[in-house]
C-alpha cells in the first residue's frame, strides 16, 4: 500500500507520499524575504522553526493561489529543511494498492519528473507529488535553501 496526503489545486487531486508530511497547517500569513523565487512568499514559524512558504499554484500553473477558508499548508521535509506547500483544500489520507498505481507517460516525465505515478482509482485520478524532486527542480531552489541555511545559523 502507498499511504499518500491527497490535496485538491484548482480543479485537480494531487497526492504526497505520507513519509514526505510533517504536517498540515491552516494557511498564515507569511512574512515576505526579499530577492527570492517569485513562488516562494516568505516564511511562517511552524513549531519553532522558519519554514518557506510556496505557492504550488504558481509553481504547477503559473498563476497565483486564491485564498480561501479551506486554503492549507502542507509541510513536508527536504532533507535538513521543512517546506510549506500551499494548496486549495488537504484532503485526507488514503491507501493507494499498488495495482492502482500507474507510471506516469515518460515523455511527459521529462518535463515533469516530480510527478511520480497516478492513481487510478474507480472515481477519481489523482497525480502523486514527489515533493522533494519538486523542489529540487524550481528554479531558486538553491537560492531558497541557501537562505534557510543562513537563517538557522543566525538562530
Amino acid at each position: 500500500m502507498n499511504k499518500v496526503v491527497v490535496f485538491q489545486l484548482s480543479n485537480e487531486q494531487y497526492a504526497i507520499p505520507v513519509e514526505h508530511v510533517v504536517s498540515i497547517e491552516k494557511m498564515s500569513q507569511p512574512t515576505l524575504i526579499p530577492s527570492m523565487p517569485s513562488y516562494m512568499l516568505g516564511v511562517v514559524r511552524i513549531r519553532g522553526e522558519l519554514v518557506p512558504v510556496l505557492d504550488t499554484s504558481q509553481i504547477l500553473y503559473r498563476h497565483p493561489y486564491t485564498e480561501t477558508e479551506k486554503t492549507r499548508l502542507i509541510v513536508v521535509h527536504m532533507g535538513d529543511m521543512h517546506v510549506a506547500f500551499i494548496v486549495d483544500d488537504a484532503k485526507e489520507i488514503i491507501d493507494i494498492p499498488p495495482h492502482m498505481m500507474k507510471q506516469v507517460n515518460m515523455l511527459a516525465y521529462q518535463q515533469t519528473p516530480y510527478f511520480i505515478g497516478i492513481a487510478n482509482l474507480p472515481d477519481r485520478l489523482i497525480t502523486v507529488i514527489d515533493p522533494t524532486i519538486l523542489f529540487d527542480n524550481l528554479e531558486g531552489a538553491s537560492t531558497i535553501k541557501e537562505h534557510m541555511r543562513n537563517e538557522k545559523q543566525n538562530t
